[in-house]
This record gives C-alpha cells, structure tokens and sequence, in this order.
C-alpha cells in the first residue's frame, strides 16, 4: 500500500485477457489479488492466480440474475472510490423456504476488498475484520463484543452460493456453503462464516439505498427497502428515553405549579348554613334564599359542599348563585343520596351523603344562594342539610389532566418503537420471544 494514498483520480485499468473455455474477453481489474474470475458468457470458474488461467470449473447454466450495479461501475463511499467487480447471490433456507440476498465485491487498489449487501432492497457495507469479537451473553442471550459495543445474536443458518460472476479474492464456487451467523447492534452488524477449515469475520454498517444509488450513479429507481432488517436503525432509536425524560420534566413542572398554587390558594369560607328538608306531605314554601355573603377578589372558583343526613333516601338542591348587586345568576343543581343494605355478597352501600358542586371564574362581590329542594314525596320525615361556600380552593385536576395529556407522545413513540423492534426480530432465531429493545444500548 502507498503509504501517501492514491494520486487523484487515479484508477488503474483493468487486463484484458481470453476465457480458456469459451475464448470471451476476460477483464482482471484486482490483477494479482484476486484469487477466482467468472466467466459472464460461459460461467466458468477460472483460477485467476494461474498463468495461463486455468479452468477450475463450468457452469453452463445461463445467467439468471442481474446485479443491480453493473460490474466495472464505480463510485465512491465513505470517501474511496471502489469498483464493482465481482457479484454473487447467496440464499438460506428456512422451514423449506429459500431466502437471497445479494453481494458485491469492491476494489481499490489501496484500500483492497470490500463488499456490499443487498436484501429486500436493505444495503450494507461490508469490511472484513482482522480482530476477534469476544463472546458475550446479554439479556440471556449469546452475544459478541468488539470494542466498546455489544452485539446480540440474530441468527445462525446454513448459507448456500447460488450465483456468481466477477472476480473474488477467494476461490468461489457456485454450492459451496459455510454456517453463517449474525450478531446486530444497529446500524452495525457482525457476521461469521465458518466452513472446514476456517471462520471468517466481517463487519456491516447499514446504508440507505438512495446512498448507493448516488455512489453508483444508478439510472434506475431506487426502490424502497421492504420490512424490516436485521441492523436497521429504528426511527425511534435514542427518541424513547429522550421523550420519556421530556415527559418527566414537565411532570415536574406541573407538580410544582399545582403545589404553589395549592399554598396560595385563597380557601375563603363564605357561607356556612343549615337547614332542614321536609319529605313527605310537609306544608310549607319548599324553596328559600340564604342570607348574603362576600365573594372577595378578583376572579375565582367558588365550591359548594353540600351535606345531608339522608339514609336510604335522596334529596335534590336546585340551586343558583346570585349576585346581589348585578343579579348575574349561576344556576346548578346537586343530588346527594346515600342507600346501605346486606344481600348474599354481604353489605353494601352506595352514594354520599357529601358532594361538591366548583363554579369556575366567579368574579368578586356579593353573593346569596336561592336554593329549591325536592325529595321523595312517599317518604316522610326531616332531612337535615348544611351549605358551605368556600372561595379558591386550588384545581388540582386540571394538573393531572395535562399529565395525562402529555403523556400521549411517549406512550406513542413506545409502542412504534415496540412495534419496529418485533418486526425486527420476527425474522430472526427467537421470533415470538423477548428480544430487549435497542433504544438505550
């Protein structure tokens, strides 16, 4: 390697040598690196490393798959300028099903091999590894770990050549198979291939298609990815925690306001009055005025506790606040009922015999309270009733209403991130199982 790089726009040109089976044109452009060529015309395998190439073996078999990236296409990523030179499909197969994906392999003659991806339309850049991960176990699952980053185990499958055409830096075949197997930690992935007499690793970093399409310069539509892959960033990564932190912040601030203005509050009592309802055929005007009373400040709430010493019965206040100077009425109504008894489950009640009627925005002045009450004609006796006013008793439901309110995106977000992540691992050796989420890794 040039220890000052390449000189720009620099690219050396490809060989041109015959085919030894069908005497095609064969272009060497990692001349001296590479260890196999395939013929695109006889689909030979023809050792490249031989003097006089020799044909190691040919598949007649016509060419059934196209690669998306023409073989001799450049372009550049992660700022070297590779060439496609070689292209195979490889599959697995699962419950009888088989799967493809799709690989290239890039040449620089500074940088040497490097590899590209494609599944579904989900690509990734492959570098080959010279270190060993080490083996791990996380959340009760095998895991690798390579530096500072944890990988979790994914899956592990036999993997099957079923194509190629180009040239590879290994003696490639079209059968060969080795036991690969995938550990991810988004965007990154880790994969071993293991065949007779050695284990090879590599290391993927997810890119979106149109990356390729604009290395390439790729005439044709960059389709979209189809599900989900197994390194795939999420959308949602790192936005879990950071909503849910969001959240907590203005819980906190909520908290705070509702506890000032809960120390603040006015909590004035106005009114306090008893009277007496009479049920059954009692005589008598049944409707009455209480005596006047100051609301004092500025706008505010105004709560009417009511109580009543009903027992199996109810009584029904219908009632208006009155401003004594303006005549501005605000009318409410408030039934208080208390009923008790025993059956088979054992005793049971229901109702209150308190209940609180809050009028918001009051403004300041003098108040009385006309109040009309009605209870059951059939049942005679006395109920005895008191009214209390009380003037700015703080809101506090308004505070755990904006909590719950805000509670709506994180909850969102959790269960789209959830859902993302069982997509993910839906395709992988525990589908069905926990997998942990990635957000927080």
């Amino acid at each position: 390697m040039n220890p000052a790089g390449p000189r720009k726009g620099f690219v050396p040109k490809a060989k041109a040598l015959n085919c030894p089976n069908c005497g095609s044109q064969i272009e060497l452009r990692a001349l001296g690196a590479a260890a196999s060529v395939i013929c695109r015309y006889c689909s030979s395998t023809i050792d490249a490393s031989h003097p006089q190439l020799r044909v190691i073996a040919q598949w007649q078999a016509a060419m059934t798959v196209e690669p998306v990236i023409p073989l001799g296409s450049r372009g550049k990523l992660q700022g070297v300028l590779w060439e496609a030179i070689g292209f195979q499909q490889r599959g697995i197969t699962v419950d009888g099903t088989n799967y493809f994906w799709r690989e290239y392999v890039l040449w620089n003659p500074y940088h040497g091999f490097r590899y590209l991806s494609e599944y579904n339309n989900h690509w990734n850049f492959v570098t080959p590894l010279q270190t060993l991960p080490q083996n791990t176990t996380a959340n009760a699952m095998p895991g690798v770990r390579l530096g500072n980053t944890g990988y979790r185990h994914f899956q592990t499958a036999r993997a099957y050549t079923w194509f190629v055409i180009g040239e590879f830096p290994w003696m490639v075949q079209v059968g060969e198979a080795v036991d690969a197997a995938d550990y991810v930690a988004p965007p990154k992935m880790l994969s071993s291939e293991t065949s007779d007499n050695e284990v090879t690793w590599s290391e993927s970093e997810y890119l979106p298609g149109a990356a390729i399409w604009q290395a390439f310069g790729l005439k044709t539509p960059c389709p979209p990815p189809a599900g989900v892959f197994a390194n795939q960033p999420s959308p949602y990564a790192g936005r879990v925690a950071g909503i849910w932190k969001f959240y907590g912040l203005v819980c906190a601030g909520l908290l705070a306001m509702m506890l000032f203005f809960a120390i603040t509050a006015r909590r004035q009592q106005a009114l306090d009055q008893k009277f007496v309802v009479q049920g059954g055929r009692a005589a008598g005007e049944r409707s009455f005025v209480t005596e006047v009373f100051p609301l004092e400040g500025k706008e505010d709430n105004v709560a009417v506790r009511i109580n009543a010493d009903v027992a199996n019965r109810w009584v029904f206040l219908s009632m208006a606040l009155i401003n004594e100077e303006t005549g501005q009425a605000y009318d409410f109504g408030q039934e208080v009922s208390y009923y008790t008894g025993r059956d088979s489950d054992g005793d049971w009640s229901e109702g209150s015999r308190s209940e609180e009627v809050l009028l918001p925005g009051i403004p300041g002045g003098r108040y009385y309270l006309r109040v009309e009450p009605e209870t059951d004609a059939a049942q005679a006796g006395p109920i005895p009733v008191r009214i209390r006013v009380v003037r700015g008793l703080p809101y506090n439901l308004r505070y755990f209403l904006g909590m719950l309110l805000v509670l709506i995106p994180p909850v969102w977000v959790s269960i789209r991130s959830a859902a993302f992540e069982a997509k993910r691992w839906g395709e992988s050796d525990y589908a069905g199982g926990s997998s942990g989420s990635e957000d927080g890794e």
